[in-house]
């Protein structure tokens, strides 16, 4: 069982984590919510699409201008605090790797924090225990935030992986997170080179075989524009593809840019495995 702020899932229900980038310079978006109101309609868009996790982000993930703890909570503590107000039900994940901004999003109503860069300021999984909210434990390869792979090699990148997010999950929960708001995601793009990260996919039941919920972020990144040779723009079939195979061999959360879309093809996948019953059965019924 996932438990998550006023939510819970079962261990296969798939769980639609929606992007809310309160950057001007996000690679997806091009800070298309970046100001109040955008960023609102788009909460109430994808919570009408089936998202059930909203995760709001202060910092573009790639190198760019520098934007300190002080700004990044700016753009994330007071937005927070009203999509809590709007939205009581919802999940509110914070995207940081900072410890301060994540204590001023939990007081603002954040459940989850969602940590990117791996541990990288070890401070942040104690204060998800403080709050008793959840934490993503990401693979980043032990990367700097905001840092791009250069050269990067693993002797067997699933094996580091495993090593790496299931030894911060224990640890969070030695601190005192709730174990069942503990999640671990192989970090695809980050301190991985293209090839890493379809090896992270195509290996992926060995991290969901660990008992750990999967999250994969895996929305229009550079590894689905490589294989298919994509601009950024055009990466949507690639991610879909590797959201339906990440769904077979057994990830749970998935973190996205097109919800409505992503539905589809969780659901789809989820009455291929015998999970979910067809919406409709009329056909050689008539």
């Amino acid at each position: 069982m996932l438990r998550l702020g006023r939510r819970e899932f079962d261990t296969h229900e798939p769980v639609i984590m929606a992007i809310v980038n309160r950057t001007p310079d996000s690679f997806y978006d091009q800070g298309a919510t970046f100001r109040d109101e955008p960023a609102l309609a788009r909460v109430e868009q994808a919570v009408a699409e089936g998202a059930a996790i909203i995760d709001i982000g202060g910092v573009k993930a790639g190198p760019g201008e520098e934007v300190s703890a002080e700004e990044e909570a700016r753009r994330t503590v007071g937005f927070v605090a009203e999509v809590r107000r709007r939205f009581p039900e919802v999940v509110i994940s914070v995207d940081t790797w900072r410890a301060e901004v994540g204590a001023a999003v939990c007081e603002a109503g954040a459940d989850l924090l969602n940590d990117a860069w791996g541990g990288v300021d070890p401070g942040l999984a104690e204060v998800a225990a403080r709050y008793g909210v959840g934490l993503v434990c990401t693979h980043a390869g032990g990367a700097e935030p905001r840092t791009r792979p250069h050269r990067v090699t693993y002797d067997d990148v699933m094996a580091d992986i495993l090593r790496v997010t299931v030894g911060l999950a224990e640890r969070a929960l030695e601190l005192g997170v709730p174990r069942e708001a503990i999640l671990i995601d192989p970090g695809h793009d980050f301190g991985k080179n293209t090839r890493h990260s379809l090896e992270a996919t195509r290996r992926l039941d060995e991290m969901v075989s660990t008992g750990w919920p999967v999250l994969v972020s895996l929305s229009n990144k550079d590894f689905v524009g490589e294989t298919l040779d994509r601009p950024v723009k055009e990466r949507v079939v690639g991610t879909l593809a590797t959201t339906a195979v990440s769904a077979w061999l057994g990830a749970q959360v998935y973190r996205v840019h097109e919800v409505a879309e992503t539905r589809q093809v969780l659901e789809m996948v989820a009455s291929i495995a015998g999970r979910r019953a067809p919406a409709v059965a009329r056909r050689g019924l008539a």
